[in-house]
């Protein structure tokens, strides 16, 4: 057992140095990427392109499930996008709120004749599609429930343009993001088949017509925690991988993709959480199996603002989500491309990356635990390193962390108040007190779910972009498939 014990502690050690070395280096990645990015920003055409022919035309898919406090905030905001030609799809998935009647009432649609005369995705029975000819660029369809991927193919197939935009009932568009994204499009037309934009945490700014109007932090905890998280992964991880077409995730909340090549991998998987992962692992799998030249970009300056859950019990719901997604994707398409030379960077780095530090992370970290607990029973502990070596680990995910509020101040500069930099500084290095740790329980009883084929979208919340006396109304929203 003492070897054992020695043995494993020396895997440990080349773990945690491998994978904190990969996080330098992809940061690194991102930094490099930043300076492009600044260059291009001082030279965009984005602005004389908000009303220029040149744009491609986007068809922009709502899938809405239970949204009837956010769903006409979030379509007012997309109505008044800055962008030449575009269609607003919102994708009724058989709520049972007021989800269908808000968007009724609000913008006056009627039931039309109209239908998808050639479907080119199976998805559940169609109702109704309305439509209003005051509001030319709207359409909403009512389904069946079927999930947000059935959701998302209901909405390819009624779409008209060779875009299309999925974005989440609950999030607001700035302005120019898609226009910003259409620039980076328009750098490479022929070879890009997905675009990530930036999502940020709307909890504690102000909006007001569906536009936010002031950005604040968050003033929960939990909201908190998730904005450094998500500036940290964006920016500090997204940016890098995509730098070198690494990318293995848009997220579900803000992602534009080329529509003959979605519907040519058979469109978004239905009956599981982890589309937007899955997706983009079906586009890469497919380019590079064809031998086609492409690329899956990121844009970290086309920002998509959502709402996150502010409780324990549903962010926990989202993330045990997040890790059935995970592994079911890898277990799905590990075993064909992981170290398949066929499949270049994204076999032979992404896959293997995500499996071994992503979805194996919680083993790994639960038997680290174990084995500090067997080092004392047998006395093979040695305080003085022990201290050193997890404050070394410490000290570099903290360093991770403040490079990710690095490239938000060089760049973006979203949060301009120094006691806004101040408390990102402190939440950074708080998580690793407690909520890193949670991360890696969740994601593990997300395994256990799983294999026991619990198939469930989960809870969540929403809370009313419109308050009153600064109190949030909440609604509870049913689990879907």
């Amino acid at each position: 057992m003492r070897d054992f014990l020695l043995y494993y502690g020396i895997f440990a050690t080349v773990y945690v140095i491998v994978i904190n070395s990969l996080y330098a280096v992809i940061m690194g990645f991102s930094f490099k990427k930043i300076v492009g990015i600044l260059k291009s920003s001082l030279y965009s055409r984005y602005q004389s392109l908000s009303g220029s022919e040149q744009v491609p035309p986007i068809s922009i898919l709502v899938p809405a499930y239970n949204e009837e406090l956010t769903i006409m905030e979030s379509v007012r905001s997309l109505l008044s996008l800055n962008y030449p030609i575009y269609e607003v799809i919102v994708v009724n998935d058989g709520s049972t709120d007021r989800t269908l009647q808000v968007l009724i009432e609000e913008f006056g649609l009627q039931r039309s004749e109209g239908k998808v005369t050639k479907p080119l995705l199976h998805t559940s029975e169609l109702r109704g599609i309305y439509h209003n000819p005051d509001y030319p660029n709207l359409y909403l369809i009512d389904k069946a429930n079927g999930g947000k991927a059935d959701s998302l193919n209901a909405g390819i197939n009624l779409s008209n343009y060779p875009l299309i935009a999925s974005i989440d009932a609950d999030s607001l568009l700035e302005k120019d993001a898609l226009i910003r994204i259409a620039n980076v499009y328009m750098e490479n037309p022929d070879e890009t088949v997905a675009i990530g934009g930036n999502v940020r945490i709307a909890n504690g700014c102000t909006i007001e017509d569906g536009v936010v109007k002031e950005i604040r932090l968050p003033n929960k905890f939990w909201p908190m925690m998730q904005c450094v998280e998500y500036m940290k992964a964006f920016l500090g991880g997204r940016i890098g991988w995509s730098a070198i077409n690494g990318l293995i995730i848009v997220s579900g909340a803000f992602g534009v993709f080329r529509k003959d090549y979605v519907t040519k991998v058979g469109g978004y998987r239905e009956g599981y959480p982890g589309e937007d992962m899955n997706i983009i692992i079906k586009l890469h799998k497919y380019m590079l199996e064809n031998k086609l030249p492409y690329r899956v970009a990121f844009c970290p300056d086309a920002v998509c603002w959502t709402q996150a859950p502010d409780s324990f019990r549903i962010l926990g719901s989202q993330r045990r989500r997040w890790g059935r997604g995970n592994l079911k994707n890898m277990i799905e398409y590990g075993k064909d491309m992981v170290f398949r030379p066929k499949y270049k960077i994204f076999g032979l780095v992404t896959l293997p990356y995500n499996i071994l530090f992503e979805t194996l992370n919680p083993y790994f970290r639960i038997s680290g635990l174990l084995a500090l607990i067997g080092y004392a029973l047998m006395d093979m502990t040695n305080a003085h390193v022990l201290w050193l070596y997890g404050l070394l680990n410490l000290a570099f995910g903290v360093m991770l962390g403040i490079g990710a509020l690095l490239l938000e101040e060089i760049a973006f500069r979203r949060y301009p108040r120094f006691q806004d930099i101040v408390k990102m500084l402190f939440y950074t290095i708080l998580m690793f007190f407690g909520y890193r740790q949670l991360g890696v329980i969740w994601r593990f009883l997300g395994h256990i779910e799983y294999f026991r084929n619990n198939n469930s979208w989960g809870t969540m919340t929403r809370t009313s972009w419109q308050t009153e006396d600064k109190k949030p109304t909440i609604s509870g929203l049913e689990a879907r498939g």
